[in-house]
């Protein structure tokens, strides 16, 4: 695949870039960062002789003629790190460190926060529509998702079911992070029921019989990793009674497609629906990053049940959007959107299906998604 501009913008200060494998961190800061000292932690040769002699790193830094930009790449592979690069920064000698990561845990046990004002944080996503164009497909997306590592595969399902199983030996059993490597596995194939869903610890430990603390010690390890995420509920001035647990997704509608199991019993209609709304989830994740960092993003849910998949809440910003994966909108699907602009009239309110026709009813805007997904720049 050629090279594609991504959204995420660079910065002059240090930073982290944090994002799951294969997102394409490593090749946005090598186009970036042309001539910066590179430091790549995934060749076994460097990562032993910098996890062995943290300051190395420092004798390399200084030994540079001119160069004030050091990449050091999968830095939670080696975090002791951090304190050579804490104590760089320190010298104030116009250093730029730039750290990409794919795993939060390892960062934060080695006291991330030491370096907090001293370097930004920022994310990488899989691709969002508007970065690929014309290349970008509904239907290919949620088959294989977005994620550049397998969009650029000749085999997209072959690269899906392979990047599981690199995550499951490299970053869970290598890592030491679970003993019962089986186990794990049956908890991820439980889990992908409670994509785009309440997040129920109790069914999923059920499923995959496994006790409820180890489920939820997997569900830290899969948010770690940055594999899922959890969106919380919009509870801001609520006047009715409102739901209290986050919803979960993971990270990338291929991935979700290619862990969820599927047999005769199962209607295409549920799993293509959650993927959907996954994939909707990630491209407003990716755009509220890249492009609108005073926002944030929740989901609405009363007691009673209505509920509006996602909301967008910022400055200057209020967004209401349910989305359904069907090429017609019949009445019922505005239903929960109504009530929401009822409790909140100010808030724009979106409907996005799988149809070709802009329409608006109700003060509802019913737009087809492909074209909103387009729009979010």
């Amino acid at each position: 695949m050629e090279t594609i501009k991504r959204f995420l913008t660079s910065e002059k200060q240090s930073f982290f870039l944090l994002g799951p494998r294969g997102t394409g961190k490593s090749t946005f800061i090598k186009k970036a960062f042309r001539d910066a000292l590179y430091v790549d932690l995934l060749l076994p040769d460097v990562f032993r002789s910098y996890s062995a002699r943290p300051e190395r790193l420092r004798e390399s830094v200084h030994a540079q003629k001119g160069k004030k930009s050091i990449i050091v790449d999968e830095i939670q592979k080696a975090p002791q790190l951090l304190e050579v690069v804490h104590s760089l920064i320190e010298e104030k000698k116009g250093y730029q460190f730039v750290m990409t990561g794919s795993s939060a845990r390892k960062l934060r046990r080695a006291g991330v926060n030491l370096l907090a004002g001293r370097a930004l944080m920022k994310h990488m996503h899989p691709f969002i529509a508007a970065e690929l164009g014309s290349r970008f497909d509904l239907t290919n997306a949620l088959k294989t998702g977005l994620i550049p590592l397998v969009m650029d595969s000749a085999d997209p399902q072959a690269a899906l079911h392979a990047y599981v199983e690199l995550y499951l030996r490299e970053e869970v059993q290598m890592e030491g992070l679970t003993r019962n490597i089986g186990n794990f596995s049956r908890f991820l194939e439980a889990v992908s029921f409670s994509h785009a869903s309440m997040l129920n610890m109790s069914n999923v430990s059920r499923e995959c019989e496994v006790e409820r603390k180890v489920v939820e010690g997997y569900i830290g390890i899969l948010e770690d990793l940055l594999l899922a995420y959890r969106i919380p509920v919009f509870t801001k001035r609520a006047k009715r009674a409102i739901a209290s647990h986050p919803k979960f997704y993971l990270f990338d509608a291929g991935i979700y497609m290619t862990l969820r199991p599927s047999g005769p019993l199962d209607r295409p209609e549920e799993a293509h629906g959650a993927a959907i709304e996954g994939l909707v989830a990630q491209h407003l994740r990716a755009w509220i990053d890249y492009r609108m960092p005073d926002c944030s993003l929740y989901y609405w849910r009363t007691s009673a049940g209505s509920e509006v998949d996602f909301i967008i809440y910022g400055k200057n910003t209020f967004w209401a959007i349910e989305v359904k994966n069907s090429p017609t909108i019949h009445p019922s699907d505005l239903r929960s959107l109504k009530s929401f602009g009822q409790d909140y009239p100010e808030a724009k309110k979106y409907l996005l299906y799988r149809g070709t026709e802009r329409l608006k009813r109700d003060n509802i805007l019913i737009e087809p998604c492909s074209d909103f997904l387009y729009e979010l720049k």
